[in-house]
């Protein structure tokens, strides 16, 4: 993954690079192309695209032809999470479909490594979940077979809910496992960030964003606007 945002931290005196991923699952479907170009022609290089089925969560959303649409229409990197049952058949299809990354949740496989393994061998980088509840020691094994690790921080299944508190704690947690046993890839934190939660987010660790009402509903949605109010923050 490349580009991003640099930003200091004045208190450990270093560059950070941190990509915001903005969710078009607040977008204006009628309007999607002209927001996502929006998007774009604000600096972001990356978009989330949250696939639900409404059966490992209660909504449905996005699917294959719109991943499809998406890389045609587009160089930018989508970031696909799969919020669905049975990963283990369709990650290899997002993968195929031109999805750059596909993330899928722990709890919803029995054969973790093997999806993973699916899905790099399609070409796309794999990437794992977990709900806010589910422990982070069930990602330990698999640390060293992602490119991305996704910490939830609200409930998956609905956008504009609140942000979690504990979730910055989570991050902290995640970043000293990384340490522990070696691996450096990055973290992405999804849910109820905006202006007001970002700036701890990243202080926490988080080196992927995920907005979505922040960034397509918020202030008459006014995109790049919106975009640069979030990052102002950091």
């Amino acid at each position: 993954m490349n580009g991003g945002f640099q930003v200091s931290d004045r208190i450990c005196d270093v560059d950070i690079m941190v990509r915001l991923s903005p969710s078009i699952l607040s977008a204006n479907l009628f309007r999607l192309h002209e927001e996502v170009q929006q998007a774009i022609d604000s600096g972001i290089d990356m978009l989330h695209i949250d696939v639900m089925d409404g059966h490992f969560v209660p909504n449905i959303s996005f699917g294959l032809p719109l991943v499809k649409w998406l890389r045609k229409e587009t160089n930018i990197e989508l970031d696909v999470h799969l919020m669905i049952s049975d990963p283990d058949r369709y990650a290899p299809e997002f993968a195929r479909a031109g999805a750059d990354i596909v993330t899928v949740h722990v709890e919803a496989t029995d054969h973790l490594d093997r999806v993973l393994q699916s899905i790099r061998e399609e070409g796309a980088s794999p990437s794992v979940t977990l709900n806010p509840a589910t422990s982070l020691n069930t990602l330990e094994w698999v640390l060293h077979k992602v490119d991305m690790v996704l910490i939830m921080s609200v409930n998956p299944g609905f956008g504009g809910q609140s942000f979690i508190p504990s979730s910055l704690k989570r991050i902290e947690d995640l970043a000293g496992m990384m340490n522990r046993v070696g691996v450096s890839v990055p973290i992405e934190v999804d849910g109820g960030i905006g202006p007001d939660t970002i700036g701890p987010v990243v202080k926490a660790g988080a080196e992927v964003i995920v907005a979505g009402s922040a960034v397509f509903s918020a202030n008459n949605r006014d995109i790049k606007g919106n975009i640069k109010k979030i990052l102002d923050e950091i």
